[in-house]
């Protein structure tokens, strides 16, 4: 969505001469210039101007691209990675976008999704974009064991910032799968799961803390009972210990 103007262009190869910003250069091109074993992604590229398309097709036809400044850029070791959502309706409204399962067997829905995006592409892309590309690789949908390792990395990042914080708190395998419930949608996949750990966990342990309910050098277990987060009860006993020894 940066890049959906016809001016953007020269945020990705330059100003051309006389225009301002001229001498800066592009954000494209001056990473590969000083970077020229790059990965590049562009993220949801359907949404880009067709100058962009235009632009791109230099690239992944002849490995170089000439900037702003007239000098070629040499983008022949670079691997370049573009994502879209171009046939995602389609596949929800049969069943098989993130999140959806169909009784369906698991090749024929292989297939079916294939083909789908493939009809799909053609209808968005040119035939000499589509053609430069030397492979489309579709992302299956998630799965619950999917979701949990997801889950799971997220509240090990929150576990490490409340060990900096002198909090030593851990999760029961029930917090999981509440998280995992609470926070994947069929929509829009695991993107609400960053919300979930916080309307779950970081506001009940910000709460806790407040509330004098939990003190550093005491080791917390968070558990789930019937869908809301609670602190095992043998750890609520060491801190009220700890609190009547201080």
């Amino acid at each position: 969505s940066e890049y959906q103007e016809k001016h953007t262009i020269s945020r990705l190869i330059g100003a051309p001469p006389g225009y301002v910003g001229y001498d800066e250069g592009g954000q494209l091109t001056e990473q590969v210039k000083n970077k020229p074993y790059s990965v590049i992604l562009f993220d949801e590229i359907e949404k880009a101007n067709k100058d962009i398309f235009s632009t791109l097709l230099q690239v992944l036809d002849d490995g170089h691209l000439t900037d702003g400044m007239g000098r070629k850029i040499n983008f022949k070791n670079c691997v370049i990675i573009m994502t879209s959502n171009v046939g995602a309706k389609k596949l929800q409204d049969f069943g098989s976008g993130v999140g959806f399962k169909t009784g369906a067997s698991s090749y024929v829905e292989e297939e079916y999704k294939r083909e789908t995006l493939k009809k799909e592409l053609k209808k968005f892309f040119t035939p000499e974009f589509l053609n430069r590309i030397d492979e489309v690789v579709i992302f299956n949908s998630l799965v619950k064991e999917d979701v949990k390792k997801i889950v799971k990395l997220e509240l090990d990042k929150l576990s490490n910032r409340l060990v900096g914080l002198k909090y030593d708190i851990t999760f029961d395998e029930t917090i999981l799968d509440l998280i995992s419930e609470v926070g994947f949608d069929d929509t829009y996949g695991a993107r609400p799961i960053k919300r979930a750990i916080q309307d779950k966990i970081e506001d009940f342990v910000s709460e806790e803390i407040i509330k004098g309910n939990m003190v550093e050098g005491v080791p917390y277990a968070l558990i789930s009972v019937e869908k809301e987060v609670v602190v095992k009860p043998e750890v609520v006993k060491k801190t009220r210990k700890k609190k009547e020894d201080n």
